[in-house]
Formats: structure tokens, sequence, C-alpha cells
């Protein structure tokens, strides 16, 4: 048939590869889109940062109250590099006494891990930079902000909530 994907159910249009991979991208975008939008609630906890999840749906967030740092290692107006208890790489910061957030560390640009520079989150392999207190992007080429992982303050730590 010369290339052609011909269906053999109920029509007989013919349909091209590229016919096909289009609409398999087009279904896979709304799935994804369908993703991004269930994480973009707010638990309204003025001690975390009331982002959602920690990624697009591939992995669970991390089991609550477990330590991620001790509040007095980061200090405020910056962020601190950590992992999440089931080994994600992750930032943890500080917006004033009283906040802390926390995002993946994973750049959304091409998954390099971004480091923390005092309020901002650099990625070292293309140059994003991160706004460490919302996550948003401030340089790109990376176009998406942060995953966000749910933190809060208890006893003097920072902990997954």
């Amino acid at each position: 048939m010369g290339g052609r994907l011909v269906s053999t159910h109920m029509t007989d249009r013919s349909h091209t590869r590229r016919t096909v991979l289009t609409t398999g991208a087009a279904v896979a975008g709304v799935a994804a889109g369908g993703a991004a939008l269930a994480a973009c609630g707010n638990g309204g906890d003025t001690s975390s940062s009331g982002y959602g999840d920690s990624g697009g749906g591939d992995s669970p967030a991390p089991a609550a109250d477990q330590p991620l740092a001790a509040l007095s290692d980061v200090p405020v107006g910056q962020g601190k590099a950590v992992t999440t208890p089931d080994g994600q790489d992750a930032i943890v910061s500080r917006p004033d006494e009283t906040t802390v957030a926390g995002f993946s560390a994973v750049c959304t640009h091409q998954g390099c891990k971004v480091t923390p520079e005092g309020a901002e989150l650099k990625c070292p392999c293309h140059g994003s930079v991160f706004d460490a207190f919302t996550g948003e992007v401030k340089n790109g080429p990376a176009s998406e902000p942060l995953p966000a992982v749910n933190v809060k303050i208890e006893n003097e730590q920072i902990v997954t909530a």
C-alpha cells in the first residue's frame, strides 16, 4: 500500500503516517494539559509553597511530615538543595522568617539539576534561571516553572506537607 496506514474498521478513509502521529501527539497534549491543571490547587497553608504535587504525575508526592532540612540551615532570602525521602532532588527556600517554599530541582528545559544561588535557582546546562521562592522562570530557555513540592515548618524543621 505504498507506506500508508489504512484503517480496516468502520471507515475506508486512508491515513498517512503524519496523520496518525499528529493525532497521537494531540491526544498526548490534552492528557498532559489535564494533569497540569489538576496540580494547580492551593491548600491555603501560609507556611507552605501551596503549589500542589511534586511533578507531572509520574511520581507520587512525598509522604507528609518527612524532614527535609533544619530551618536554621536555610537562611532567609535563600534556597538549599535537598533530597526528598523518596530520593528526588528538590530545593527548599525561605522567602521570609515564617514562610518556606519547595520545588523540584529538575530544570523544566532538559532535566538538568538546578542549584540555588541566593534568591535564584540556576541551571548549569543551558542557563535557565528560576525564582527560588515561586519556581517561576526568570530567564530561559526553560518556559515552564519548576514543579512545586509542598513543604511547611514544623518544630524548627522544614518538612513535607
